[in-house]
């Protein structure tokens, strides 16, 4: 039995699902900047066939997260640190929709949800656990995207998060940034869990610019 093309893989994961692996070993870095993606090393790894390989390839081409090459294969695309910070700057807008489309939305059982994930992040840098406190940022902004219900807005905003997530991520093990920015998180979900959907927008906005300037500083 053999792959089809159309997502409905008869042996091995679908092509979505390889897609969205191949798209998280990317972000975790698992795969490096202009690293080379090989058909046949991704079909073993994956335990997927080589069209699948090949259809996720060109899927994650057109996200912009890998570079195809004429008769070189695919290689993982490097972002450079004013293309992220434009990505950032596009991002703004749709990002605090999100937020705030969450805060109308929000139910008492994810208001209670949200009062963990606030404990849990900053207890998380208090303790010094600066890879559990990416975690707990990565998993916010999926939640606040789940709860905005705007397909659309999150559609975009993966594909853009997946490109400029690798610097996010390196920003985050700077000395001081994580207490600035759990403390911006904190903002955000204070003002989902009080359903005040213009606080959610304002505190957004107010958490992106603060990570623009910083990738500024980085530079």
């Amino acid at each position: 039995m053999t792959d089809v093309l159309d997502g409905q893989a008869l042996k091995g994961p679908t092509v979505a699902d390889l897609t969205a692996a191949i798209r998280q070993a990317i972000v975790d870095g698992d795969f490096a900047p202009n690293q080379r993606l090989i058909e046949a090393d991704l079909s073993a790894g994956f335990g997927a066939s080589r069209a699948a390989v090949r259809t996720a390839l060109f899927e994650l081409a057109n996200d912009g997260l890998i570079d195809r090459l004429p008769n070189r294969g695919s290689r993982v695309r490097a972002i450079s640190l004013d293309e992220a910070i434009e990505i950032l700057e596009v991002r703004i807008g749709l990002e605090c929709l999100c937020a705030a489309k969450a805060a109308e939305h929000v139910t008492d059982a994810e208001v209670a949800e949200f009062r963990r994930l606030r404990h849990d992040l900053l207890e998380a840098v208090a303790s010094g656990d600066l890879l559990g406190y990416s975690r707990l940022n990565q998993l916010l902004d999926e939640r606040i995207r789940d709860l905005s219900r705007h397909a659309t807005a999150v559609g975009i905003l993966e594909r853009l998060h997946a490109q400029s997530v690798r610097h996010q991520f390196r920003l985050a093990f700077q000395p001081g940034r994580a207490a600035v920015s759990a403390g911006e998180h904190a903002a955000i979900l204070d003002a989902v869990i009080d359903r005040d959907p213009a606080a959610a927008e304002a505190a957004t906005r107010t958490h992106l610019l603060s990570v623009i300037e910083a990738l500024r500083l980085l530079g």
